[in-house]
């Protein structure tokens, strides 16, 4: 089964024509689906929108929130209520064309983990466009995974992505970087990209700031999650080292009588360069014991968290077993982030 994941957020007028839309597409491809709408606190009639399509089709079904939580948490709670092998994730605004679903579903049939969809021709003011392809070189920089289109809403993926990758925050356009880091395979599919017809668009440009937020905590969570002392105690080594330089430079000028510093003219407990020095050794002190406090964290939670992903097992006869309907590739594997139960 595909199970289809759309958060919603004041989109009533979209609902039923995508509605429409998707049906026709599995009906002519012959898809076993299920709809998952998430309403994510909207002011409009999208909640009333969805409570008639599912009244209408036994496939459909609706999420409500009691707030806006945010796309993330919206994603999650549809993965969590989807029963689908597949799972595809669309905006509600109709710019995505569910008519591209049979490719996304033929890309995962070459072997591919993840789809995500390319956007390559825009339907979107320069003011979004600009920010989000700056944003994705970004990405692609700072991860290694070259995807063009990161921002992109229709993605599919099969189940076990989600059964090890934990959304929370902004993460949602981080999925297929987490995937990677976990070892799945990942790709990308040029779609078509509609202009919107209805509302208007939820982008801003605090969006760009928080997403490069996020594009940090990515970055070290793929990177140094097991290791933290790595990073902060290499930037903690060297403000230490360098502050240390500064010191026994100024306390061999002290020794060797020199009351000031001879191209300046400033006496040598009055020099800003010393207590720069002596500021450098502590930052230095505070890198290392953040660094050691990581590591004592992760020693905590080491029988908890996995840092593997097993995709294939061998049984007791020595023949090869594949995880069966609904099971994690790795049963012993935790989430990306979160301890195992």
């Amino acid at each position: 089964m595909l199970s289809i994941v759309i958060p919603v957020l004041n989109e009533a007028p979209s609902l039923a024509p995508l509605y429409h839309e998707i049906r026709e597409v599995a009906a002519s491809q012959g898809l076993s689906i299920e709809v998952i709408f998430i309403d994510d606190g909207s002011t409009d009639d999208s909640w009333d929108a969805i409570c008639r399509l599912a009244a209408a089709d036994a496939r459909v079904r609706g999420l409500r929130f009691r707030r806006n939580f945010g796309k993330a948490a919206a994603l999650t709670a549809g993965v969590d209520e989807a029963v689908g092998e597949l799972i595809l994730t669309l905006d509600a605004d109709l710019q995505d064309d569910p008519h591209e679903i049979p490719r996304f579903l033929a890309e995962l049939e070459n072997g591919l983990d993840v789809v995500s969809g390319w956007k390559k021709v825009r339907r979107d003011p320069w003011t979004k466009v600009l920010p989000s392809r700056v944003f994705n070189w970004m990405v692609r920089v700072v991860t290694g995974v070259k995807l063009h289109d990161h921002n992109c809403g229709m993605k599919c993926y099969r189940r076990a992505v989600f059964d090890e990758v934990r959304l929370y925050g902004e993460l949602h356009r981080f999925v297929p970087v987490l995937a990677a880091a976990r070892g799945f395979r990942v790709g990308e599919l040029v779609i078509q990209h509609r202009p919107r017809r209805f509302g208007r668009s939820k982008y801003g440009g605090a969006r760009f700031v928080k997403g490069f937020l996020d594009l940090l905590t990515v970055a070290f969570l793929t990177r140094y999650r097991e290791r933290p002392q790595h990073v902060f105690g290499t930037v903690g080594l060297a403000a230490v080292g360098l502050g240390l330089l500064g010191v026994i430079g100024f306390g061999l000028a002290g020794l060797a009588g020199a009351a000031t510093i001879a191209a300046a003219g400033v006496p040598l407990l009055l020099n800003p360069a010393l207590y720069a020095s002596l500021g450098l050794v502590l930052f230095g002190g505070q890198m290392l014991a953040l660094g050691i406090l990581g590591e004592l964290i992760v020693a905590q939670h080491d029988r908890s968290l996995r840092t593997f992903s097993i995709l294939d097992r061998t049984d007791a006869a020595g023949e090869r077993v594949r995880p069966g309907a609904g099971e994690s590739p790795d049963a012993d594997a935790a989430s990306f982030a979160t301890p195992s139960r």
